[in-house]
């Protein structure tokens, strides 16, 4: 397998340097055995944290931090990130390896914490070029994401000491109510009111199914496979948004991003993993499989579909609403609205299908 497949941070953007000199004393402080000097890249993903490449002669780290002129902790708390995979590491080897976590200020104007580097490949919107997969290879790959999926609601998270990550209990009412009231407050002109949407959330909420770790952020590219076997996961990334809750919420979450082949054109621009290929699951596949693997019943899974695409769409407009209103000129966000729209339009497509719209 060439390298040219594997995940690769690049230049660091304008402003959002580190200091090399800073951050090799500091490393070799907390790890005696580093040679050379830091050799600093970025990695382009995530519009939250950041994350850097640090690498020396003989060891090869990531550096996570929040983003520069961040002001409210609570939104970008470094140490609960590295508490959670510090803990979870024990019991799901798919964490990487904890490092050392800094909340002296001092050394960067910030926390922020270092772990291990995860080599592999990681699958975005499309495969790297040089690496295709068969239709087998693509359907073990899906079983695999899954697999570990379940895997993580399946850990004893009172066992991992993980009983103070959230409240557990009462997820499901807090969810609909807190994405709806976030949605009121950034809603703009140009996108639907989700008026309808948010009523049948809020009419037709299931009891909580059981309370376990949920990673609120699980797809394909927060996963990272074996360049050797690319149907293997070794790695689960991107663990800010990890919490107690419902599995079957969290796996709404997960098929909001799942786009098939067959999903309509302006469905397929919001694809961020290669779930188009041949030999990929569809969504009904991935709930069958999940369950199967869990022993949940998800026989009605309307609701968990609909609110996590209405979920995706908050996310959407709370970006979009800084874009509209000048708070951000980043030309990314200029679709977004218009990707609101089709989320609602998705919500609506499904509820009219199963007769109740």
């Amino acid at each position: 397998m060439t390298e040219s497949v594997l995940d690769q941070a690049g230049k660091v953007r304008e402003g959002e340097e580190l200091d090399p000199a800073i951050i090799t004393q500091y490393v070799k402080n907390i790890v005696p055995d580093v040679q050379g000097t830091a050799v600093i890249t970025q990695f382009p993903g995530g519009a939250s944290n950041l994350t850097y490449s640090v690498k020396f002669d003989n060891k090869d780290y990531i550096l996570r931090r929040p983003p520069f002129g961040t002001k409210a902790k609570s939104a970008h708390d470094m140490g609960r990130e590295y508490k959670v995979m510090s803990k979870l590491k024990p019991v799901y080897p798919f964490v990487p390896e904890m490092v050392s976590f800094c909340d002296d200020e001092s050394v960067l104007g910030c926390e922020f914490y270092l772990m291990e580097r995860l080599v592999g490949v990681i699958p975005r919107d499309v495969m790297p070029d040089g690496l295709t997969l068969s239709e087998a290879q693509a359907h073990q790959l899906c079983v695999n994401v899954i697999d570990r999926f379940a895997e993580l609601h399946n850990v004893d998270y009172e066992a991992a000491g993980l009983t103070d990550l959230g409240k557990g209990e009462g997820y499901v009412v807090r969810q609909i109510e807190g994405w709806s009231k976030r949605f009121g407050a950034a809603k703009t002109d140009d996108v639907p009111d989700f008026e309808t949407i948010m009523a049948w959330l809020h009419d037709n909420m299931p009891a909580q199914i059981k309370v376990c770790i949920i990673h609120n952020d699980y797809r394909m590219d927060n996963v990272v496979l074996n360049a050797e076997d690319p149907t293997e996961v070794i790695g689960v990334l991107d663990w800010e948004m990890a919490t107690l809750g419902d599995p079957l919420m969290d796996l709404g979450n997960s098929l909001a991003y799942w786009v098939e082949a067959g999903d309509p054109a302006e469905h397929q621009v919001l694809r961020r993993q290669p779930t188009h290929l041949p030999g990929m699951m569809t969504r009904d596949q991935v709930v069958a499989h999940y369950c199967a693997k869990t022993g949940l019943n998800a026989e009605d899974f309307l609701f968990y579909r609909v609110y996590g695409i209405f979920r995706l769409a908050v996310i959407l407009q709370q970006i979009y609403f800084r874009f509209y209103n000048g708070q951000t000129k980043d030309k990314r966000f200029a679709s977004f609205g218009k990707m609101v729209n089709v989320l609602e339009s998705q919500c609506h497509d499904l509820l009219s299908k199963a007769g109740v719209n």
